[in-house]
């Protein structure tokens, strides 16, 4: 669903492809405590950075685990929600905050269930 879609700029009204290209644990690239994930939006790099504590309260309340293509899903939708709403124009990163991450996994998920199933 968010590994390549497209997003109409809320302040240039252009649409815009946006395509997944890399998971990177930050702690190694940024000596983050998060995990970054790079689109490129037309062509320009955006990196969308999860914050590792998101998946210990995600297990912590769900049992469950957020895999990579669950977190690139949450990025994605993050990013297609922030283009369209005019959020950060032009910028490079985007740091969520725990709860931002699991508002975007629940819009992930009811995305995916609200979805028709494929044959």
């Amino acid at each position: 669903m968010y590994q390549d879609f497209h997003a109409l700029d809320r302040w240039t009204k252009k649409e815009v492809h946006c395509v997944y290209q890399a998971l990177i644990v930050a702690i190694a690239t940024r000596h983050a405590d998060a995990v970054d994930i790079k689109f490129l939006v037309d062509g320009r790099p955006v990196w969308v950075a999860l914050p590792h504590p998101a998946w210990v309260e995600y297990r912590k309340r769900t049992g469950g685990s957020i895999t990579d293509s669950l977190a690139i899903e949450i990025a994605g939708h993050y990013l297609k929600t922030a283009l369209e709403s005019g959020e950060g124009v032009g910028r490079e990163m985007y740091s969520l905050t725990v709860q931002e991450t699991l508002e975007h996994l629940e819009a992930v998920v009811a995305s995916a269930e609200a979805a028709p199933a494929e044959t």
